[in-house]
């Protein structure tokens, strides 16, 4: 077994205490845990600000568990302790794993099946961008449309974590994209080479018939609301929709599960109706609970596609900005603010 963390080392952690403004968050200490049999301890080198977070802050992620609980979607860091029966050989290697919740933290306990080693060449805020988002928007391109070269797809939030990930790997497969974002975005947009849509100004279906008369192949849809079925009528025959959020809710009121029971019977809907064209509700954790070595072996796979990908060059890292952990509140304030493009990343 390896050797157990320094007496002089410390955990700490950012804690959410309940329905609170970003500044309400906690900044906890304590003892670094040991990993168990099958775990491995991580030394987190970096950790992310998703949308998740700011959904769970104000009470409105799904499946969120009760209040208090550390959050963090997702962390890059190196293995620092293996626990009985994990795999000797990854101590000392820095891995990434998408944890949900726990991951704003200096010190996380992971099952060693959970940890996939990042390459070489990946600086450890680079690999970050790369978890949640890239995992999201790979197994939403090619898992779910299925998109082909020469096809035309339309992302909304096209500046967006997983927007721009959404982007970048639909232009390296050969995609014409049509992305929307508000006008401060285009010129970068444009220079990737995405056709953008001010969503603030323009008439967006409009807007997307002028550029793409015959509909779009795909639509990723991360609004929810009233946007689905604009986005559904956007779809050529054979087109697919695929929604993974419910943006236009975060504010919203009354029972969490409302907003997401609605978009998914909506989805229901549209999937019954028998005009060639399909549509999905993404769901990153689908298939965890009863079937986990499936869902494993699809995660590792693709995160190995992904951070390949980055590696190579093929797709970039866009990091909106990195702040130390005790900053988690100016980050969270920062990525709810929708004035940057890429990700928010945390430094412990």
């Amino acid at each position: 077994m390896s050797t157990k963390p320094t007496a002089q080392q410390q955990l700490t952690e950012i804690v959410l205490p309940g329905k609170v403004e970003p500044e309400g968050l906690q900044l906890r200490h304590g003892p670094v845990p040991a990993p168990g049999p099958g775990q491995v301890l991580v030394t987190v080198e970096a950790t992310g600000v998703s949308f998740a977070e700011q959904q769970m802050r104000r009470g409105r992620y799904f499946d969120q568990p009760a209040f208090p609980f550390v959050p963090g979607y997702d962390l890059v860091g190196r293995v620092t302790a293996v626990g009985p029966g994990a795999p000797q050989a990854l101590e000392g290697q820095r891995v990434a794993a998408l944890t949900k919740i726990g991951g704003w933290a200096s010190h996380v306990v992971l099952d060693a099946e959970d940890a996939v080693p990042v390459p070489e060449g990946l600086s450890a805020a680079e690999a970050e961008t790369a978890i949640q988002n890239g995992v999201t928007a790979w197994q939403m391109l090619h898992r779910k449309a299925r998109v082909r070269r020469g096809q035309t797809v339309l992302v909304h939030g096209a500046n967006g974590g997983v927007g721009t990930l959404l982007v970048q790997l639909a232009l390296a497969a050969g995609v014409r994209v049509i992305g929307t974002a508000s006008a401060r975005h285009h010129e970068a947009l444009r220079a990737q080479g995405v056709e953008p849509v001010d969503y603030r100004t323009e008439n967006i279906p409009a807007r997307v018939r002028e550029l793409a008369p015959g509909g779009v192949d795909a639509v990723f849809d991360h609004v929810g609301g009233r946007s689905i079925d604009d986005s559904w009528r956007l779809l050529a025959r054979g087109g697919t929709l695929v929604s993974y959020g419910s943006a236009s809710t975060l504010d919203g009121e009354g029972p969490k599960m409302r907003p997401f029971l609605k978009l998914l019977g909506r989805i229901w809907v549209l999937q019954a109706l028998p005009n060639g064209r399909r549509a999905y509700f993404y769901n990153l954790w689908a298939g965890k609970a009863y079937a986990p070595k499936g869902f494993r072996r699809r995660l590792r796979a693709d995160l190995t596609q992904v951070l390949d990908g980055l590696r190579r060059g093929e797709i970039h890292a866009t990091i909106a900005a990195e702040l130390p952990l005790a900053k988690a509140a100016e980050a969270l304030r920062l990525a709810e603010s929708r004035s940057v493009a890429g990700k928010v990343v945390l430094v412990p």
